[in-house]
């Protein structure tokens, strides 16, 4: 399996949304193992240990990758994360308030 496959199929285990938070990630897998962990099933035993094995890789999964992500930390691309929506506009189209011709 590619690492675009693996990593694919982490992120639709995990639930996550094409856009998530470090945070996002962590709130799922906690969530997930709540709901898989051996000790909550003990009448499927074996069906959550594996459960758990394959939310622990995925996580690992997600994991890893994130960490080779690059964060940009330039002025203009913090100042544009930043920006009120008035300014965002105005970057893109000009200024509102000038009369049109």
């Amino acid at each position: 399996m590619s690492s675009l496959e693996t990593l694919i199929k982490a992120k639709t285990l995990l639930g996550l949304s094409d856009k998530a938070t470090l945070f996002d990630i962590k709130q799922r897998y906690r969530k997930l193992m709540h709901k898989w962990h051996p000790d909550k099933n003990p009448n499927d035993l074996k069906t959550a240990e594996q459960m758990s094995i394959q939310i622990n890789d995925a996580y690992k999964t997600i994991l890893e990758y994130c960490k080779h992500y690059q964060f940009s930390f330039k002025e203009e691309d913090i100042k544009e994360k930043f920006a009120s929506p008035h300014d965002w506009w105005e970057a893109r189209f000009g200024d509102v308030n000038r009369p049109k011709k």
